[in-house]
């Protein structure tokens, strides 16, 4: 349990709908909702906003993934900001140090669990709503609409950067065996791990990367899979080096990276903030292509 100085408490990195129901009213809670519209250029701030005017939790605010909450200098999308600007940003949003953050999204609890990774890595403690929007709709909880409430800005929390993210030059020497190896973990869907369907104009994964989708450890409401049963799942990550992990923009990653810390067992792992928009931009970055079972956990 994480207990906040004004005395409210997240119970883990997860929380459910009803537990969030039930401490909406809080001064002290924060909630974010961390949804991506996605266009036919890609992903899109406006569309995401429109999208969440027709309907979020109430007193939810717009975490921007695709612009306010990313570096727009790197070349790939979704790029972790430095440590200061996202504590800025955050700021913004009227995240503070007295203040407990629930954050949501609408598909896979993977925007969500990036942004909630990215708070991890500069110290913030927040909590994923298991089964997002979808559960929380299914649940009979009371629905807002119209633009998010724009919030008070606060001061700029205090940073504690840990080193969760990987860069390229880190998966290349591995790749390269430069480097001490450490698991390569794939958190997209099997057709693109194989190489059936292609991804950014390629096709297949990074050399000697593990196949683990994201959607693989959640049930079919899209909510967690009970610890027991996701320890199972991640068994082959369990034991040895912490991995790096990455998808096609560090976003789905983000679910495996949850999912370990839920059965405490995230200690040292990394999510590739570029994965493969990044890593595939250079045709002589090498990918792999494999068959692997549809019936793949």
């Amino acid at each position: 349990m994480i207990v906040g100085d004004d005395g409210l408490a997240l119970p883990g990195p997860l929380v459910s709908v009803d537990w969030l129901a039930a401490h909406l009213a809080d001064p002290a809670l924060v909630v974010l909702d961390a949804h991506v519209g996605w266009g036919t250029a890609g992903p899109d701030a406006r569309l995401s906003l429109a999208q969440i005017a027709a309907g979020h939790i109430p007193g939810a605010r717009f975490a921007d993934l695709v612009e306010a909450l990313s570096d727009g200098a790197r070349p790939f999308h979704f790029a972790n900001p430095a440590p200061d600007a996202l504590a800025r940003a955050l700021a913004a949003l009227g995240v503070g140090a007295d203040r407990q953050v629930v954050i949501y999204d609408r598909g896979l609890n993977m925007w969500a669990a990036r942004l909630w990774w990215m708070l991890r890595a500069i110290g913030v403690t927040a909590a994923v709503l298991d089964g997002g929007w979808e559960a929380w709709r299914a649940a009979g909880h009371p629905i807002a609409t119209g633009a998010p409430r724009r919030p008070n800005a606060v001061s700029s929390v205090s940073v504690a950067p840990e080193p969760l993210f990987a860069d390229l030059e880190d998966v290349a020497a591995i790749v390269a065996g430069t480097a001490p190896s450490r698991p390569l973990v794939c958190a997209l869907p099997v057709e693109i791990f194989s190489g059936e369907t292609a991804l950014y104009g390629r096709s297949g994964h990074i050399p000697g990367s593990l196949s683990l989708p994201a959607a693989s450890l959640l049930d079919e409401h899209g909510r967690f899979l009970a610890p027991a049963l996701l320890a199972a799942r991640l068994q082959p990550l369990i034991g040895g080096p912490a991995p790096i992990l990455y998808c096609g923009g560090g976003v789905s990653a983000a679910v495996i990276a949850l999912a370990l810390v839920v059965i405490g067992r995230g200690a040292g792992a990394r999510i590739y903030d570029g994965s493969l928009e990044e890593w595939g931009a250079d045709g002589a970055r090498p990918l792999a292509t494999s068959h692997i079972s549809k019936d793949h956990p």
